[in-house]
């Protein structure tokens, strides 16, 4: 009996209200926090204190280094901050950090998921100095052709793009360095679903897939056959250097082909010697002459070029013309043609 009353008497102090004395404070509960506390000082770690702004170098060098940032917004805000600090520095000063450094950090952007980054992208290459992207053109159509045989449709229509913009600025040096004729051929026509063998079999199913399918983007082939063509031009039509011997007038002896014995005009002449590099294989050389490129051209991409035409042409619209300025780019280069391999 005593056990159950004291039970009873525990359960109604829960129950029971305090009763509050004059002048006492009210009795605080065991969880009660003091708060009363005052702080004199505020210490920050690592707070800049410096009166003055950060260098244009350094802003420079800290907007390249988020270029690689897993932000979308945050790349191309910085592409938008380079491109206007090369855009807006004198004429006659370098580039602020030199394009050995610059064109291995931007690149790779060109495989980017964000349309804005690689619009961005775009954008910086232009206004680059010409002749510092032009040095290292080995990178650039690297960069290139990795783009345009991306699965990604808007990768590949970008990088189209890229492709015009260097054809347009230094297409000669674009088809000369290592592997800039044969595998950016050979990646434009990958690109088109083309195969590389003239067998009947393979072109017939080519035919009734990539041709005449419902609902296909003849926007995008077009736009990839009109990237071809170019491309065409610019490695089977004489460079401007053939075309001012052409123009040069004739001197008898002792001046016969004065213009061979002349300096050249490209930075490292000798590259295609390839000296003190590894043995290149077949596709990685570098074909500086014309009449080299046009060889290789008859020899592996003429004929799967010509069945692809054949099958474009039914199209019609854009398609038909771009098809039809690819066939004149490869008749006008090839018009000229011995037939003679010079390799």
């Amino acid at each position: 009996m005593g056990s159950s009353a004291k039970k009873k008497k525990d359960k109604k102090k829960d129950f029971q209200k305090p009763k509050l004395k004059v002048g006492k404070a009210r009795p605080k509960p065991a969880n009660f926090t003091d708060t009363t506390f005052k702080s004199k000082a505020i210490v920050l770690n690592q707070q800049s204190i410096s009166t003055s702004a950060p260098s244009v170098s350094s802003q420079f060098s800290h907007h390249l280094s988020l270029v690689t940032s897993k932000n979308d917004s945050q790349r191309r805000d910085s592409l938008s901050y380079l491109t206007t600090a090369i855009a807006t520095r004198p004429t006659s000063t370098p580039l602020q950090q030199p394009a050995s450094i610059l064109l291995p950090k931007i690149l790779p952007l060109t495989l980017d998921i964000s349309n804005g980054v690689r619009a961005q992208l775009l954008s910086l290459l232009r206004v680059l100095p010409l002749g510092d992207v032009e040095d290292h053109v080995g990178l650039v159509s690297l960069w290139l052709r990795t783009g345009i045989t991306h699965l990604a449709v808007a990768i590949r229509s970008s990088t189209m793009e890229m492709l015009l913009w260097a054809i347009g600025c230094f297409g000669d040096a674009l088809v000369s360095c290592a592997g800039g004729w044969v595998k950016t051929l050979k990646a434009l026509i990958v690109m088109q679903g083309w195969p590389m063998e003239t067998s009947p079999q393979a072109w017939s199913s080519i035919m009734t897939t990539t041709f005449g399918k419902p609902g296909s983007d003849t926007k995008a082939l077009a736009k990839s056959l009109n990237t071809m063509a170019s491309f065409v031009e610019a490695g089977l039509h004489k460079d401007r250097q053939e075309q001012e011997q052409d123009q040069s007038p004739r001197w008898g002896w002792p001046l016969n082909n004065v213009e061979q014995h002349m300096i050249s005009r490209r930075s490292n002449c000798f590259a295609r010697l390839n000296l003190f590099g590894p043995p290149p294989d077949e596709e990685s050389q570098i074909l500086e002459d014309r009449v080299d490129r046009q060889s290789v051209f008859a020899k592996r991409f003429q004929k799967p070029i010509e069945l692809g035409l054949q099958a474009a042409r039914q199209e019609g619209g854009d398609v038909g013309r771009a098809s039809a300025r690819l066939r004149k780019a490869v008749e006008n280069g090839m018009k000229d043609y011995d037939g003679l391999d010079y390799q």
